[in-house]
């Protein structure tokens, strides 16, 4: 099983502080390579508390300081971007990583992008169906004829650059809507499941789901790929790990849940969402490697786990969790 971070690259409390944030972020991702990580991915936001407007920026970066780790979104807003460009962009990355290039295509779960770039909510749907319908055709072909509803047609265009992977490798990242499930089982995608609350077992008919659609379409399941993307950080004990992440937690959680109308949350609270069976992956390694495997097993099994880890913005708490992930979990995965 690959064990992997994702980011959102959270702004600093100070925005004087922007700069030095960002190349904390690169030293967290090059130790992350020098750990025996898999992979680092790198979200994709348009509002104040973010600093990974330009991800394709950050990874770039990033790969110019490490050597081994596999470098992708988390996720790409698709819906609100250009395929073309997407493309260019990862493409460029792979070149320069040398072939370590991913995209995790999504249609995020913030919708500050829509306005930003004039798109209308009501064709949330439509806008990322038809451009992950462009952004594949343009991954498998050089050269390729295309016509959408929303961008200009393409007529005997090529797109360069070419990655260096023969095949660059597109994940569908999604929460909980059941059709997005079907969608990327019928194109044969592998599929990066957000869960960030709940219970993770309660997922399985969802990815039952994938798996029918994609049998349907003529896929084998044993080549359809499962991440699981999850709240996550490591102490040396379970209670050194919550006692850091809990504040931060609390205070993000707070932040979304009064602009979307959610409940404060408590520490009775979050202990549930860190129990056995629920989505939080916080606690000593072996605890927490021990709870993925559970939640493998109820998933119908997983290759790829991400820790999200940003409600902690102490560098260098950050950079001990890394060291235990390489140290202590990826060898007891291994096993």
């Amino acid at each position: 099983m690959e064990l992997g971070i994702d980011s959102f690259a959270a702004s600093p409390d100070n925005k004087a502080d922007s700069a030095k944030s960002l190349r904390e972020l690169l030293e967290r991702i090059e130790l992350a390579d020098q750990a025996g990580l898999s992979y680092f991915g790198i979200g994709e936001h348009h509002r104040k508390d973010f600093l990974d407007s330009a991800p394709s920026m950050i990874l770039a970066a990033a790969a110019a300081r490490t050597k081994n780790i596999r470098l992708g979104s988390a996720v790409t807003v698709l819906s609100a971007s250009d395929p073309v460009r997407v493309f260019q962009n990862y493409a460029t990355l792979d070149l320069l990583s040398e072939g370590r290039a991913e995209i995790v295509a999504g249609r995020g779960s913030f919708t500050d992008a829509f306005p930003l770039f004039g798109l209308n909510m009501q064709d949330y749907n439509a806008l990322f169906e038809e451009k992950l319908d462009l952004l594949l055709q343009i991954r498998d072909n050089e050269t390729i004829n295309w016509s959408g509803k929303f961008r200009p047609a393409l007529h005997n265009q090529a797109i360069y650059p070419r990655p260096h992977q023969d095949k660059l490798p597109i994940w569908v990242g999604v929460g909980g809507t059941p059709a997005s499930f079907v969608r990327a089982g019928n194109l044969g995608l592998p599929l990066m499941v957000a869960i960030i609350g709940g219970e993770t077992h309660r997922f399985r008919p969802l990815l039952n789901l994938y798996y029918d659609a994609a049998q349907k379409s003529g896929f084998e399941k044993s080549t359809m790929k499962v991440g699981l993307h999850s709240l996550g950080f490591l102490g040396k004990t379970t209670h050194d790990a919550v006692s850091d992440f809990y504040p931060g937690y609390k205070k993000m959680f707070d932040k979304i849940g009064s602009e979307r109308g959610f409940a404060t949350v408590t520490k009775e609270g979050f202990d549930a969402q860190n129990s056995a069976t629920g989505a939080l992956l916080v606690g000593e390694p072996k605890e927490v490697v021990d709870k993925i495997m559970r939640h493998s097993e109820a998933l119908g099994g997983i290759e790829r786990v991400t820790f999200q880890m940003d409600a902690i913005k102490d560098h260098q708490k950050l950079m001990k969790c890394i060291e235990l992930m390489g140290s202590e979990m990826v060898p007891l995965l291994k096993k």
